[in-house]
């Protein structure tokens, strides 16, 4: 009769048993890591939206989002740029993306003639597809 780890011979040979048991508490130390730190990347600019009845967009996609708050600074996802440095920017990152889409969020608080400026500046820059970014009324209740 055979035992276990014992070969033809009869000599015994050592088991190569994988001891599970640090990959486990290693794996359940950076995903506690990662649960913990993953909330806190999720800051960004804070602007009022305005708040309208319309389908919203799925933007957690790798998206271009231009913003407009209320002292109208605009950013190109969180990167500050000026009115005059816009046009080149957006013609620089567009000219590698297959898809010209950006979508704009804009402050209740900014007058509409500089949206539209800032709009006029994103369709020059060769931009097919704009997206407006907004609120519903439900979710500030």
């Amino acid at each position: 009769m055979r035992h276990l780890g014992e070969n033809q011979g009869g000599h015994h040979k050592p088991l190569a048993d994988i001891n599970v048991t640090p990959l486990v508490d290693v794996v359940l130390v950076l995903l506690i890591i990662f649960m913990v730190t993953a909330p806190m990347l999720q800051t960004g600019i804070d602007v009022n939206l305005p708040r309208v009845q319309a389908k919203s967009f799925d933007v957690q996609e790798e998206k271009l989002i231009l913003t407009i708050n209320d002292r109208r600074e605009i950013f190109i996802n969180k990167l500050p740029v000026t009115l005059e440095e816009l046009q080149p920017k957006l013609e620089a990152i567009f000219s590698s993306r297959v898809d010209r889409e950006i979508f704009l969020r804009a402050d209740r608080n900014v007058s509409y003639g500089f949206v539209v400026e800032v709009m006029g500046v994103i369709r020059k820059a060769g931009v097919d597809r704009l997206g407006m970014i907004t609120e519903s009324p439900e979710t500030t209740r």
